[in-house]
């Protein structure tokens, strides 16, 4: 199986559902700081569409809910999310 392709389920898999009982929820400085990082990632990957890439960024922040030290989220998400949309990248530029 192809690494984009394990990426891309264990992305869609690691989202809880909205009824989620464990699911911590975000810190507010957290979810201030997805904005940018969305912002950051649309300009680094102009050829995946924004929803694509606003997901991608949920659902990296979403793999880390659980964790008891929160201050390294934001970065730890964004590291994950670069990680699958770059093989998303590779997968639209090997189509094109």
């Amino acid at each position: 199986m192809a690494t984009a392709t394990l990426q891309s389920t264990e992305l869609t898999t690691a989202c809880p559902s909205p009824e989620d009982p464990v699911a911590r929820p975000a810190a507010p400085d957290e979810l201030a700081s997805a904005r940018p990082t969305v912002d950051r990632l649309r300009a680094a990957y102009p050829l995946i569409d924004a929803a694509v890439v606003e997901a991608t960024v949920t659902a990296a922040y979403h793999w880390f809910r659980e964790a008891r030290v929160r201050a390294y989220v934001p970065i730890l998400a964004e590291r994950r999310a670069r990680k699958a949309l770059g093989a998303v990248r590779t997968d639209v530029e090997a189509g094109s």
